[in-house]
């Protein structure tokens, strides 16, 4: 188990682009922190003929990122990030309906003892980013995994020279109020820093 990699799933939704943004980011850190990423979006379930330009962008960008399966994907796996745009302060539907189909997974016991984070969006500075990771991270408790924030040693969270998301629930992205803004260099720093962090205390809590 000494070389063993960690395999850990970075598991996101994104309308726009910005979460894919995020989830990149986290995939990078997951490998520099010497594990193996896997990075899957949930399904869509607004219908194409509502997609508007930015949409279709953002789609047409994600369109070669495969699309996880709950009684599939969650197997085998060492640890999970979860990047989750908030809708009215909590998951979005997308991601609700992924979980929502994970109650064999939940009996199971598939992910328990396994570390998991989460990532967020909001259109504004104080848009619900940190009720929607933690209200995220209240259903993932249910299966058993273990809430892994971003701590304050991750100085990025520190700065005032930008107006920034982050906090030490988890890395988060704000889109501005039509979502023209994709995430800063801070943001998807912390985003790194997030999945490094996972990575390490899954490969601390892998059986010798």
């Amino acid at each position: 188990m000494e070389n063993y990699k960690p395999k850990i799933l970075v598991l996101f939704y994104s309308m726009y682009g910005h979460m894919f943004a995020m989830a990149k980011a986290a995939a990078e850190g997951v490998i520099e922190a010497g594990g193996e990423s896997v990075l899957k979006q949930v399904q869509e379930l607004v219908p194409e003929e509502k997609w508007d330009d930015g949409i279709k962008a953002a789609k047409k960008a994600m369109s070669e990122i495969p699309v996880a399966f709950p009684q599939e994907d969650l197997k085998g796996i060492d640890g999970l990030i979860v990047g989750v745009p908030t809708r009215f302060g909590n998951m979005s539907a997308q991601m609700r309906n992924f979980w929502d189909q994970t109650s064999s997974d939940w009996i199971a016991g598939t992910l328990i003892g396994k570390p998991v984070s989460v990532m967020s969006s909001s259109a504004t500075q104080h848009g619900g980013q940190e009720t929607t990771i933690i209200s995220t991270l209240w259903s993932l408790m249910h299966h058993g995994l273990i809430a892994v924030g971003l701590p304050y040693s991750n100085q990025e969270q520190m700065g005032i020279s930008e107006i920034s998301g982050g906090s030490p629930y988890g890395a988060s992205t704000i889109t501005g109020g039509m979502g023209e803004r994709m995430p800063s260099e801070n943001e998807l720093q912390m985003a790194k820093s997030l999945a490094k962090h996972n990575t390490e205390i899954a490969k601390k809590l892998m059986v010798k």
